[in-house]
């Protein structure tokens, strides 16, 4: 029993020895070591986002770097109809070539609510061309020198009906006989 014990104390004053040293080492390594939670951490990618209103329209666009696909509410724009609300949306796209080679290179997000079908169609094309020129600083000069409403938001909204007439302004005819 008391060759025992010796084995037993040199085998603590090993442990005591290298544990520390293991604990340290341990620490370091939590330190260094990337942290994840179950999800595998993806590379990060750069994403210009903005948002434009328009009336009670709300858009926000997203544009990250993708194979050149515009979505609206998750559609691809193709699809919209009428033609002419397609067109209005990708006028920022056809002004310049450096701003169709952007779209070419990357994939827009669209999200539009509120307000009515031209509203959401003006708000989107805003949207759209501030994303477009947060990624190349001359773009915002073309498009300011075209038209201003692509890149300062149109801030005018109907003005509310009042109590004594039909509409905002106009008030109910008056008959004396």
């Amino acid at each position: 029993m008391i060759m025992a014990d010796k084995g037993l104390e040199n085998l603590d004053k090993e442990l005591e020895a290298v544990l520390p040293q293991k604990a340290v080492q341990k620490r370091e390594a939590k330190k260094t070591a990337p942290k994840r939670k179950g999800k595998v951490a993806k590379a990060k990618q750069k994403v210009l986002q903005s948002k434009a209103r328009r009336k009670n329209a709300v858009a926000r666009a997203s544009l990250k770097s993708g194979n050149g696909r515009i979505r609206i509410n998750g559609r691809n724009i193709d699809l919209l109809k009428p033609k002419e609300i397609r067109e209005l949306i990708m006028e920022p796209v056809h002004l310049s070539d450096s701003a169709a080679e952007i779209v070419k290179e990357s994939d827009i997000q669209i999200s539009v609510h509120g307000g009515g079908v031209n509203g959401q169609a003006q708000a989107a094309r805003t949207a759209l061309a501030k994303a477009l020129a947060l990624s190349n600083e001359g773009l915002r000069k073309v498009y300011l020198d075209y038209d201003r409403s692509l890149i300062v938001d149109d801030y005018r909204k109907v003005e509310p009906k009042k109590f004594r007439g039909p509409k905002a302004r106009a008030r109910f005819q008056k008959s004396y006989r």
